[in-house]
């Protein structure tokens, strides 16, 4: 009788802990939004910054982003939106996009240690992308060109 409540105890155990590590290290993964973003000769993984808190945020406090990701930020209208280097620890290129999800401006290069400017695009867009500097010259990304890329926010499609 001692065997069997030991047995069930150390599988009830190792069961519980399966479950935790799921809800600590998987369902972040699943649960953050992210899509595959199709832009000039680049293919990337992105992360969907698409609240007021995550768009503010940004990249702020990141060490690095690798050559193959980037940060959609999805705002709730076109405007000429403002980006600016909070917080940054790496330059990076930035691309806004119209609501056609045509490339409408691109700053490239920005330095990271600038912590005053904000960068604005000279016409409206409805989302911007933060690139590892130095990818919209290396992907060809250019004025012009269309994203390809698909969302779940109600109305960003």
């Amino acid at each position: 009788m001692s065997g069997n409540l030991s047995t069930t105890l150390i599988i009830s155990g190792v069961l519980l802990a399966i479950g935790l590590t799921f809800l600590l290290v998987f369902l972040p993964m699943l649960t953050k939004p992210e899509t595959d973003l199709w832009l000039g000769d680049g293919i990337f993984k992105v992360n969907i910054a698409s609240t007021q808190d995550s768009r503010e945020k940004g990249l702020s406090g990141t060490s690095e982003l690798a050559p193959d990701h980037a940060l959609l930020m999805v705002f709730p209208s076109e405007d000429k939106w403002g980006i600016w280097m909070k917080n940054m620890n790496f330059p990076i290129d930035i691309v806004w996009l119209s609501k056609d999800k045509q490339v409408v401006y691109i700053k490239k290069n920005t330095p990271y240690d600038d912590q005053t400017t904000i960068y604005k695009p000279e016409k409206s867009a409805l989302y911007v992308v933060e690139l590892p500097a130095g990818m919209t010259t290396t992907k060809s990304i250019t004025i012009g060109r269309v994203a390809i890329f698909e969302t779940n926010i109600e109305g960003a499609n």
